[in-house]
């Protein structure tokens, strides 16, 4: 009678292990599966995943080298002139940015200033 009631309690066991790992895989493939959906109310991230084609590794490159470049900028204010030529240099499609590009263009201490334009903005008439 005693072995019986002991390999009940451990089926029993067995099914409480059973139903706690299955439980915990529900729950990472269902968090997995809520980090792919587009975040369609951050353009910040919604413009990340165009960039990386919705892929893990490259998202999570691209949000830490945007926290980087803005808290560069807060700690050193670049001059107008450098965010404006780091955008253009970093843009992707027109309007994407790649944020990777845009912080290496932003510590990088060799750029300067674009020489200024000789044109005349005038009267056109």
């Amino acid at each position: 009678m005693a072995r019986r009631m002991s390999r009940v309690l451990l089926m029993k066991a067995r099914l409480a292990l059973a139903v706690l790992i299955l439980g915990s895989a529900g729950m990472l493939a269902a968090a997995a599966q809520a980090r792919v959906k587009p975040p369609l109310r951050n353009p910040a991230l919604l413009n990340i995943g165009f960039v990386c084609r919705w892929q893990s590794p490259c998202i999570r490159t691209q949000e830490k080298a945007m926290v980087r470049s803005l808290e560069h900028m807060r700690s050193y204010p670049p001059a107008a002139w450098k965010v404006q030529m780091c955008n253009r240099n970093s843009a992707r499609n027109g309007t994407r940015k790649d944020w990777v590009g845009f912080e290496n263009c932003l510590r990088n201490t060799a750029l300067r200033a674009p020489a200024k334009s000789r044109r005349k903005r005038g009267n056109l008439s």
